[in-house]
């Protein structure tokens, strides 16, 4: 299960417990149960912490799903449970669960750690999740280390592959995907504070207050991607006052798998990447405040200062400012996407494929990221249909000859898109018009990725800065925008092409762009 180099790895890890942590077993003799029986047996052998009982035999046997393996920390009775085999992206959320229930400082703030150890009444969690997602551990583990400060906080991962009847029961067809205490809470990429807004009512007011609090910046990034990642460093470094505010740190680089393309790196995982930006960022006395996303971003004519609204209702004051919000996926706009968003029509094959295992999906879009989620996609699904909307596929001919050689995978082209239907609960069909003969088809399906271009994240920003017919920002040579004092980096710019190294570029021309316009200031 472990090699020998991931075996010294963990053994390395599990020397950081300081108080002992039982594994509680649930399994039968299917062939992920031996599996999970052999990983516990591997983890066991390497710290004399870990124990391992047969849950089998208790009486809460009846109760537990099947495979699954119960973390206790002996300390402090916390719970955190996995339901499947925890590998893959998910098995740095089991090395995290052992090391805090095992009383291993957690590495959040100090105030939140109050807030959760101050939530009042019993809170079951559970998370739906596929091993191939690489958003879910964030949530798995946020909510781990939740039950880890607080014993009436329980939360259960799910395998949703693994747990089919389950997953169909509950009209999962996302990932991931949690409920508490029996209902749905939450689906996409939450972090912790955006779960502590949701469960503590006075989070939100707390987060604002301490936000408006905050003192003028020199330079402030709205953005956590690539390119707001190189602006607040180049800023850093030149020993001024540096913030950071963005809805999430990463960005769409959060959901990018595969990267080959980044120059001296020969290949590494979206996720990987983000972590290696933050650890940089956080070398430096950069304020970051996550899980906040701006609203409004207007200078103030009389102070000279650039004022950007949160939705949350604070308003931080900077100098100068960098816009570094990014892009998000294209949307189809065709009846039934939005009712469907969530039970069926998906934009990341990576995270929701495995939840659509042995049925039929279709991919709109036949870009680069077309084919290759087609080719990802037919390895698990029961048959791949591509639609096209111009007359030949865009994406590159080595990806090309891949799909046409994979018997699952049906490419249409002069395909547009008309309506997706549903039961109400879920996908069941697609209908599209073939532009060549103008005929009118329907496909049959539980599943559609879309995979059609991006959208800048720019809304905010209209009639306040210049924006191109696209809605992208439109900026200079030194990244400046239309508004004296703000400036603008990455795939939210009319910058041609849309690369990460691009928008690293980007954001440090950007960031020396914002420092020669403040030397230049009396404010």
């Amino acid at each position: 299960m472990l090699d020998t180099n991931l075996q010294a790895q963990l053994k390395g890890y599990l020397d950081n417990l300081k108080t002992p942590v039982e594994l509680i077993t649930f399994t039968d003799e299917s062939p992920k149960a031996k599996e999970l029986n052999q990983l516990v047996t591997q983890i066991v052998a390497l710290s004399p912490l870990v124990t391992t009982i047969d849950g089998n035999n208790t009486e809460q046997a009846s109760n537990e799903r099947v495979p699954s393996m119960l973390v206790r920390s002996v300390a402090s009775n916390s719970e955190m449970r996995f339901a499947g085999l925890p590998m893959g992206h998910e098995f740095t959320s089991l090395v995290m669960a052992l090391l805090h229930s095992g009383s291993h400082p957690l590495k959040i703030d100090a105030e939140q750690i109050e807030q959760v150890r101050n939530l009042q009444g019993d809170f079951v969690f559970e998370t739906y999740i596929s091993l191939s997602c690489q958003n879910c551990p964030d949530v798995v583990q946020a909510l781990n280390m939740m039950a880890a400060i607080n014993p009436n906080i329980k939360h259960t991962m799910i395998d949703g592959s693994l747990f089919q009847t389950e997953v169909f029961d509950r009209d999962v067809m996302a990932v991931p995907s949690v409920y508490l205490n029996g209902e749905s809470f939450s689906q996409g990429r939450v972090s912790l504070t955006d779960i502590l807004n949701k469960v503590d009512k006075n989070a939100g007011a707390r987060q604002s207050k301490a936000l408006e609090n905050k003192e003028t910046y020199d330079f402030l990034v709205v953005g956590g991607g690539p390119a707001g990642a190189a602006a607040a460093i180049y800023a850093a470094r030149k020993g001024i006052n540096t913030g950071l505010v963005a809805d999430r740190f990463g960005g769409q680089v959060s959901d990018t798998m595969a990267i080959e393309n980044f120059i001296s790196v020969k290949a590494t995982q979206g996720p990987k990447l983000v972590a290696s930006l933050e650890e940089h960022v956080r070398e430096y006395e950069v304020d970051i405040m996550n899980s906040n996303k701006a609203s409004k971003v207007k200078r103030n004519e009389e102070t000279g200062l650039i004022e950007v609204s949160l939705e949350n209702g604070a308003i931080l004051k900077s100098k100068s400012v960098v816009l570094a919000t990014g892009a998000r996926w294209r949307e189809m706009n065709v009846p039934g996407e939005q009712e469907y968003r969530g039970k069926g029509v998906a934009y990341c094959p990576h995270c929701d494929g495995p939840l659509f295992k042995g049925k039929p999906v279709a991919v709109i879009g036949g870009g680069n990221s077309g084919i290759e989620a087609a080719i990802d996609l037919a390895g698990i699904v029961e048959q791949v249909t591509v639609l096209e909307f111009a007359d030949t596929l865009r994406a590159d001919d080595v990806l090309v000859r891949k799909a046409n050689s994979l018997a699952n995978v049906t490419i249409i082209t002069n395909a547009q898109t008309t309506e997706v239907l549903g039961d109400g609960k879920r996908v069941t069909s697609l209908s599209y018009t073939d532009r060549s003969t103008g005929e009118n088809h329907a496909l049959a399906l539980a599943g559609i990725f879309v995979q059609i271009g991006l959208m800048p994240n720019s809304e905010f920003l209209q009639g306040d800065i210049e924006l191109t017919h696209r809605g992208e920002i439109i900026a200079g040579s030194k990244g400046e925008t239309s508004v004296a004092g703000v400036y603008a980096a990455g795939d939210v710019t009319d910058s041609p092409f849309k690369q990460i190294i691009i928008a690293m570029g980007s954001g440090a021309n950007a960031a020396l762009g914002a420092f020669d316009y403040l030397i230049r200031q009396d404010v």
